[in-house]
């Protein structure tokens, strides 16, 4: 009852803070200020009763007793550190402004200066504080960096060096920043003896580097005290160092490497970074430094297989990142699955060696329901590095029927993210030789993918693409049918015009697929000729590279190969005269296209064939055959293949 007491008693003295009398409003002051320490239900109430504006009065009041003023000034950190609701009412209120305004008067007390800096920082530590009005004047940050001078307080250096790791997310911010000097001012933090200094500097400096190439360029050639800022970070993720500090520095050195300006052969990469997370993911260690360490080596060793070799067999690893996934919190499992996804992304083996864990995949078909969205991403990321496998897919995937779960995944109102993840391990799941490709075909998944190649989202119209791709590839006729049926002739038509260049070539791998046996091409043909040569004319008469147009080339030669579809590509003059054209292009892909598709058009003997030949031979076809015979621009098979060709129109003759 003690603490409820001495807020009534302050409630009567709320008049006292707006006394003339500056010993009264002291005194009240004080009141408040013992009040609202320690109890957010009491900062709520103080907030509520519109006392901000009055405390911010008495915070810039030079004619106000320095103690009252300080006062106020720690009454407003006090209710900085409370709820989201009493935060966001003090930065309407104005106060970030009011505080570097005080922090930057030149005749600012220390004292007033380091309170109003430890208020900022309070407020800092939210995401939704606004970070524009500390770059919005160039001289704010250079100002906040000059003031942290070994000169200063080690509190006020604290301060500031916590409130620049915040505002350094964007890729303009980060430049900001480097532009206002903060990275001499970081190099020297970091080496501190003080923990309240190293730390918010080793979290700046990740920040700053994080997908930045120009930042970490600039960190990797700046020294301190004859060290450069690299060496500084290796020598950081000592043993001897506290553990805190060698995470975030192992992360800074990662983000270094990631952003390109330190190699993967590098050995402060190889040989202190990757085994430095690799042992912060051990029980040694608390769940928080784990699940941390855990992403952070998911994400050094992302996309080089040497890196996941390495860190496969370093210091227990996989079973260190099993036993992270017995944890009952969100972190440390989607650090695990996080990581498990990286390692697993490239080489067979350790697939292997993941999936045979005790209880691995059932942790993975657990965590596709987990009621936390990251760890459901995580796991699915894990379950699409581990579809790499064709002989997982053939054996531990459909012992577990993992396409259930992933199909019901899409249910509800996904996030593209997660869209994106599950849609490309469906795309493995629906290759030829998966088990899972015909339940999942009776489960709606042509419906599901047709409607996916309409999505804005380019990701996911390339996965929508893709994983019809697979489907069609040897597959029956019925499905083919279903196929084309489904998603239709101008939807095609669309995906061929799509912006995004790797769509149109998973479409003509589709289109490709479909036309892929004698039968199959007749009947869909017989069908759908006209759209389907116009869909080819529109990606050869286009300004598409050339690997795009060699598979529409092998698109004609593939209808060229049908019993009666050849007929559809020797009516139309256009892509004849394509073809011709192309056999003399200085690109390779387009010479081997337009054999391939001559190729099967002329050798095909059937009653028609002296018809076609003679027709080519028209067009010139023979007379380009035998000028790209003369340019001697390539190796034998490729001069056997033309001269096969020509013999093929001498034996019409």
């Amino acid at each position: 009852m003690e603490p409820f007491t001495c807020f009534m008693e302050f409630r009567s003295y709320i008049d006292e803070l707006y006394s003339n009398d500056y010993q009264k409003c002291q005194e009240a002051m004080i009141c408040l200020k013992n009040a609202v320490i320690g109890s957010n239900k009491q900062k709520a109430s103080v907030v509520s009763q519109g006392i901000v504006p009055r405390l911010i009065t008495l915070l810039t009041d030079e004619t106000v007793p320095l103690e009252l003023r300080c006062d106020a000034g720690i009454v407003i950190d006090s209710l900085a550190k409370g709820a989201n609701d009493q935060v966001r009412q003090l930065i309407l209120y104005g106060t970030i402004h009011v505080l570097l305004q005080l922090i930057m008067k030149k005749n600012s007390e220390k004292q007033l200066v380091e309170i109003c800096l430890r208020a900022l920082r309070s407020i800092y530590q939210y995401r939704y504080a606004p970070t524009d009005v500390l770059h919005s004047n160039n001289g704010t940050l250079t100002y906040l960096i000059d003031l942290a001078s070994p000169s200063s307080s080690i509190e006020c250096q604290s301060c500031i060096a916590n409130i620049l790791v915040p505002i350094c997310h964007s890729y303009i911010e980060q430049m900001l920043l480097c532009q206002a000097g903060a990275i001499p001012l970081l190099a020297r933090l970091i080496t501190s003896n003080h923990l309240v200094l190293q730390t918010p500097a080793l979290k700046c400096l990740a920040s700053m580097c994080f997908t930045n190439r120009a930042v970490s360029d600039i960190v990797c050639s700046t020294n301190y005290d004859d060290e450069m800022i690299p060496d500084i970070l290796t020598r950081l993720t000592s043993r001897s160092q506290p553990v805190e500090v060698q995470l975030t520095a192992a992360r800074c050195l990662t983000y270094l490497h990631r952003s390109g300006s330190l190699g993967s052969n590098d050995p402060r990469i190889e040989f202190k970074t990757l085994p430095c997370l690799a042992r912060l993911c051990t029980e040694e260690f608390d769940e928080d430094t784990r699940a941390t360490a855990a992403e952070t080596l998911a994400y050094l060793a992302e996309i080089d297989s040497d890196l996941q070799r390495l860190a496969a067999i370093s210091n227990h690893l996989i079973n260190s990142l099993n036993s992270l996934l017995q944890c009952t919190s969100a972190l440390p499992r989607q650090g695990a699955f996080r990581c498990f996804a990286s390692l697993g992304a490239n080489d067979e083996d350790i697939r292997k060696r993941i999936i045979e864990m005790d209880g691995l995949m059932e942790e993975v078909l657990a965590g596709l329901g987990d009621h936390c969205p990251e760890v459901r991403l995580a796991a699915v990321r894990c379950l699409h590095s581990l579809s790499r496998s064709v002989q997982q897919l053939r054996t531990t995937f459909q012992d577990h029927s993992v396409w259930r779960p992933l199909m019901a995944l899409l249910t509800g109102q996904p996030t593209n993210e997660l869209l994106t993840v599950v849609t490309s391990t469906i795309c493995n799941l629906l290759l030829e030789f998966s088990p899972a490709k015909e339940p999942m075909l009776e489960s709606g998944a042509v419906e599901m993918l047709c409607e996916l190649t309409r999505n804005q989202d380019p990701a996911l119209r390339l996965n929508g693409s893709w994983a019809l791709m697979n489907m069609a590839f040897q597959a029956e006729q019925h499905v083919k049918t279903k196929i084309i049926n489904t998603l239709g002739t101008d939807r095609i038509f669309q995906l061929l015009a799509d912006s995004d260049t790797r769509v149109i070539m998973k479409t003509l791998g589709l289109l490709r697929n479909l036309l892929s046996n004698t039968l199959h091409i007749d009947s869909i043909m017989s069908e759908h000729s006209e759209k389907v040569m116009q869909a080819v004319n529109l990606v050869l008469d286009s300004q598409h590279p050339s690997e795009v147009k060699e598979q529409a080339l092998c698109i004609i030669g593939n209808i060229g190969a049908g019993a009666q579809a050849t007929d559809y590509v020797m009516e139309d003059e256009n892509t004849l005269r394509k073809l011709g054209e192309f056999l003399t292009n200085k690109d390779t892909k387009l010479q081997a296209g337009a054999r391939f598709a001559i190729g099967n058009l002329i050798r095909k003997n059937d009653i028609t064939a002296p018809a076609r030949r003679n027709r080519l031979k028209e067009l010139g076809i023979l007379s380009r055959l035998e000028e790209s015979r003369r340019q001697e621009l390539f190796g034998t098979h490729v001069y056997d293949e033309i001269t096969s060709l020509i013999r093929e129109f001498d034996y019409m003759t």
